[in-house]
């Protein structure tokens, strides 16, 4: 059975001790002659080098400040004009052969690797630590199969090396190793819990991102794979270099699976440059249109698309808040400006297969990601991204963390953050939760529609709403900058115990932008998330 095979390890030579000066002679004592010549035999013998130090995550860092202190440059050969000709379909046909993974059937976690070829041009340099040493992970075509391209394996060059590479973990049964988290182009990784689906992505930082001199994109450049130490470990570690124009960064990726898989994610940045906008712990979603009626303007038969409803908040102050993601007709950019924040996150918050209608695609389970930050981030933003698309295909959210304190060439900076993948959690949030949006035009007397008003209908579920009888005088808390609201009504709908929250917008102008903010309570208690949103005519 052929196991990933590992280089040899480095020959680079190892620094030595600095000589010491012998003491001035007229100052050393008379010795035996015995113990003159035992003292000159010792001195006679070459001195040891000191042996060289278990590879870790300092490791890594000090290798992203040596790549920060010298110009960017692409360390990636060039992909093979006959693997960047590689349509998507054709790409497909080169499968990595599962009896060739790391440490296959010698720990819970085995790996397999990406091909290069298609839009997967850049070699990323993979290497297995093993007891403090790092080796080399060397590409060979024998680890795959081709399918149709035949001739593709007496083709490669002997430096081809991987794309990147995925971790397979027995998720949902121990009879079968399910994909854990990928990492494959630029900074960019998937993770998976329990009976989930591949969705949203997460990535390694985001740098100017929706910015008018265009985003710039960092790659991860090298991986090292920590060998568990036991064939029953549960936690994995990955380090990984991160280098770009702007910044090189060391990470380490400590992934623990189960029905949340989590992964606790550490990076010290080195900045080349001063950076505009430093987007921290991004992640990457799609959506196409969801249960509100204003954005459903495609041909499907599918009732709502996407891999996530919502960005979620749970700022410093102890508020919880909720966004519905839109698909607009022009980039929209919101931060949500904060200080000490508990967590942010793009949730799947709808389950009901029914409200999708896909079972290829199987959107109701695909994951919610949460950032949950260990340390003090200080002041910020947690910024939305939204781009317009018209295809499923296409991410077009982005959230992430923005710091206040500028970016500054030369100066270090460290991020600390849980990074958790989940289905259902009870305790995010712990109150009552947005369950629906929907938005449209008011109808006047007459049955026309208004051109500036706007109606608004929310629902609320969950915490100790689930236990209140419609007597209960609920009421809305409800603003509005940038117009006003009216005709304000919250009832208890008898069928499924949601609440339910309908209102009117008026902008204060025409095609004002109003800002609302709505959240409900008993007798001036909250007992539910703020949700957020932004109407515009």
């Amino acid at each position: 059975m052929l196991l990933a095979q590992t280089a040899p390890p480095s020959q680079a030579a190892q620094a030595r001790p600095a000589q010491q000066k012998p003491a001035a002679a007229a100052r050393v004592p008379q010795q035996p002659a015995s113990n003159a010549r035992s003292a000159q035999q010792k001195a006679a013998q070459p001195a040891q080098a000191a042996p060289p130090a278990p590879f870790s995550f300092a490791s890594v860092e000090r290798l992203a400040r040596e790549r920060a202190a010298r110009p960017y440059r692409n360390r990636s050969p060039k992909l093979p004009v006959r693997l960047a000709r590689l349509t998507y379909e054709q790409y497909q046909e080169i499968r990595f052969r599962r009896a060739n993974a790391l440490w296959r059937n010698q720990s819970l976690f085995e790996v397999q690797f990406f091909h290069r070829g298609f839009n997967f041009d850049r070699r990323v340099d993979i290497s297995e630590v093993v007891g403090g040493v790092a080796r080399p992970i060397l590409y060979s075509p024998s680890w795959f199969e081709f399918g149709k391209l035949t001739q593709l394996p007496t083709q490669m060059p002997a430096n081809l090396g991987f794309a990147g590479f995925r971790v397979h973990y027995p998720l949902n049964t121990p009879a079968y190793k399910d994909e854990l988290i990928v990492f494959l182009g630029a900074s960019y990784f998937r993770v998976l819990a329990r009976n989930q689906r591949y969705g949203l992505s997460a990535r390694g930082l985001a740098i100017n991102t929706a910015a008018t001199d265009g985003e710039e994109f960092p790659w991860f450049t090298d991986f090292w794979l920590v060998r568990p130490s036991q064939p029953e470990e549960h936690t994995l570690t990955i380090f990984a270099l991160l280098d770009s124009e702007s910044i090189a960064g060391a990470y380490k990726f400590e992934v623990r699976p189960g029905t949340t898989t989590q992964v606790d994610v550490t990076c010290e940045l080195f900045p080349r440059q001063d950076i505009d906008k430093l987007g921290v712990a991004p992640l990457t979603s799609m959506f196409l249109y969801g249960e509100d009626p204003a954005g459903h303007r495609f041909d499907d038969f599918r009732p709502e698309v996407h891999d996530s409803d919502g960005l979620m908040v749970h700022a410093g102050s102890g508020e919880w808040l909720w966004r519905p993601l839109t698909n607009p007709h022009e980039l929209r950019v919101n931060r949500f400006m904060e200080e000490h924040p508990h967590g942010f996150g793009l949730i799947q918050r709808d389950r009901e297969f029914s409200h999708y209608q896909d079972s290829d695609a199987d959107f109701q389970r695909r994951p919610s990601y949460w950032i949950e930050p260990l340390g003090d981030w200080g002041k910020g933003g947690v910024e939305l991204v939204e781009i317009p698309t018209d295809e499923a295909i296409h991410d077009n959210i982005v959230a992430y963390w923005v710091p206040t304190t500028p970016v500054q060439a030369g100066k270090p900076v460290r991020f600390n953050y849980l990074l958790s993948s989940y289905t259902q959690s009870p305790w995010l949030p712990p109150g009552g939760r947005v369950i629906a949006t929907r938005t449209g035009s008011a109808v006047v007397p007459g049955g026309k529609s208004h051109d500036q008003t706007q109606e608004v209908m929310l629902e609320f579920a969950g915490g100790d709403l689930d236990s209140l009888e419609g007597s209960q005088p609920i009421m809305a808390n409800i603003s509005a900058n940038g117009g006003r609201v009216d005709n304000v009504r919250v009832e208890r709908l008898p069928e499924d115990r949601v609440w339910r929250v309908s209102f009117r917008v008026l902008p204060a102008k025409p095609k004002q932008v109003v800002d609302l903010r709505c959240y409900l309570t008993l007798y001036g208690e909250a007992l539910t998330e703020t949700w957020i949103d932004q109407l515009s005519s």
